[in-house]
């Protein structure tokens, strides 16, 4: 009577190290897989926020919104069904789904740039929907009509360097209008730099409030002439934010930028 064969431990061991082998050639595959999958849905938010923001300004004489005082809490002029969070998922990035603060204003004990922004339930004189608020993009600020003051929030832009005819804007292929971000609206400057912490959220200057790590290196964005790309982390800082923002500032090539000015996470993205 014939006996059958078992493994030998050698055997065991092939087969396990094959395995291994195997492992570390597919999970990093998928890992790639699933961020594209990420970038795509995150990307085809921002066309339709793209869309959104052409028909608005279509319908207003060029003017997209005119936010409070000095050009902030643009999101007061939008619809309810807009606003809230749950009928409208267009407010996330897939990556970064789950609010830093709830709708009774309790904080998570920690967050990072794969958070959304927290809840709102009512903001700048305005009593939101009964799910509030939230979301992981935001538009630029500058982009806003500025009703008096004489700058921007956050910002020594002057009202005259920004908003205008949306529909009129030059060289709109390179002007931001919404973007990953860690706040609804910002005022990005050409001389500030990216958080120090990589995963650090809301410890940096606007820029690094939008100069987030969520997509390997780029974040996604719509641009004004109604396209949506992924754009290179570096590459923030020579876009046309504004009518006077310096495309050749400190932190670009063409401003003689040294690897030491950035902080050390982002030092091997491509320069600008």
């Amino acid at each position: 009577m014939k006996r059958s064969r078992a493994f030998t431990l050698i055997e065991l061991l092939v087969v396990i190290a094959v395995i291994a082998v195997l492992m570390a050639i597919l999970v990093p595959a998928l890992r790639r897989a699933r961020e594209q999958a990420r970038m795509t849905n995150c990307l085809a938010n921002m066309k339709h926020w793209g869309v959104f923001f052409q028909m608005r300004a279509s319908d207003n004489d060029g003017t997209l919104y005119t936010g409070n005082s000095k050009g902030g809490w643009w999101i007061n002029e939008l619809d309810t069904k807009d606003l809230d969070w749950r009928q409208n998922k267009t407010w996330f990035c897939p990556t970064a789904t789950k609010p830093v603060q709830d709708k009774a204003g309790n904080k998570l004990p920690t967050f990072n740039i794969f958070n959304a922004w927290g809840i709102f339930m009512q903001g700048d004189g305005r009593d939101y929907s009964p799910e509030g608020i939230t979301g992981s993009y935001v538009i630029n600020g500058y982009l806003l009509q500025r009703p008096r003051g004489t700058t921007y929030l956050d910002s020594v832009v002057s009202a005259k360097d920004g908003g205008g005819d949306f529909n009129a804007i030059q060289m709109a292929a390179n002007v931001p209008l919404f973007l990953d971000a860690l706040r609804f609206d910002l005022w990005p400057e050409e001389n500030q730099a990216p958080a120090t912490d990589e995963a650090a959220a809301w410890s940096a200057n606007d820029m690094g409030r939008t100069c987030i790590n969520r997509h390997q290196g780029f974040v996604c964005a719509s641009l004004a002439d109604g396209s949506a790309r992924k754009v290179g982390l570096k590459e923030l800082y020579v876009l046309k934010w504004n009518k006077v923002f310096n495309t050749s500032g400190p932190f670009t090539v063409a401003g003689g930028v040294s690897a030491e000015r950035w902080p050390e996470w982002i030092r091997s993205c491509p320069d600008y």
